[in-house]
């Protein structure tokens, strides 16, 4: 072996913290507007496209300016970015091809206690964008910790054939008929164990519907009772209120 090779940290854990964050509820700054900008921009739009958002750039692409005149929400200020912009935002998205002024706007917005994410620049971020997997109100982000954004895509692609288009009645459904669950926690569990030994029943029956489309709605039935144990799961608690 050639002693000035560098082995991988194959034992390296994603310590990365997922959450879902109300941006609709923020203020999100971006600094650049090109299509790297583009791109976070319509990450952002495709997912909570109430977002105000203000974009800073020398120059903004026409897309960008497309785009802000369907969604009332996105301010364009096509000068130079100023540290006082910081002032107006809480979240910060840099994407511009230069990592010195990357760098600065990176340490001016942790000086003022701001979320960063700068883009190709991991050790300058505090937080990536994933990549989304979105059926109706169920959403998956896919992490990599930023190792192979192509494996977060493919999968990304796979889940979104894999899961299908009806989940979102499903979800409808499901939020329903946990709102009817009684008991308490333990008890709430105990009801969906008895829900779901069906999935494991060798018999059930669905299997003796003789209709066109009984397999289809056999799979449909497992998707809900898969979303109804996750749903319960998520009871209330009295103790909590880029690469991809």
């Amino acid at each position: 072996m050639n002693p000035n090779q560098t082995i991988p940290e194959i034992n390296a854990e994603n310590n990365l913290f997922p959450v879902f964050i109300k941006l609709e509820q923020l203020r999100l700054l971006i600094i650049g507007g090109g299509n790297v900008g583009l791109e976070k921009l319509n990450a952002v739009l495709q997912n909570s496209p109430a977002t105000k958002i203000r974009l800073v750039a020398t120059a903004i692409n026409e897309t960008i300016k497309d785009l802000s005149l369907n969604h009332p929400g996105i301010e364009l200020f096509e000068r130079p970015y100023v540290p006082d912009d910081l002032d107006r935002a809480d979240i910060v998205i840099v994407a511009i091809n230069d990592k010195a002024t990357s760098s600065l706007i990176g340490i001016e917005a942790k000086a003022r206690g701001k979320l960063i994410n700068v883009a190709d620049t991991p050790e300058l971020c505090d937080f990536y964008l994933s990549s989304i997997v979105k059926k109706g109100n169920l959403k998956i982000a896919i992490s990599t910790n930023g190792k192979s954004p192509t494996i977060a895509k493919r999968m990304k692609e796979q889940l979104n054939e894999l899961i299908p288009d009806e989940i979102e009645g499903v979800l409808q459904n499901m939020h329903t008929i946990r709102q009817d669950l009684k008991g308490d926690f333990a008890e709430k569990v105990k009801q969906l164990d008895d829900l779901t030994k069906v999935l494991s029943a060798k018999q059930t029956k669905l299997e003796q519907i003789n209709k066109p489309g009984a397999r289809k709605w056999q799979g449909i039935v497992k998707w809900c009772l898969f979303c109804l144990f996750f749903y319960a799961v998520r009871a209330p608690d009295p103790f909590l209120s880029s690469p991809s």
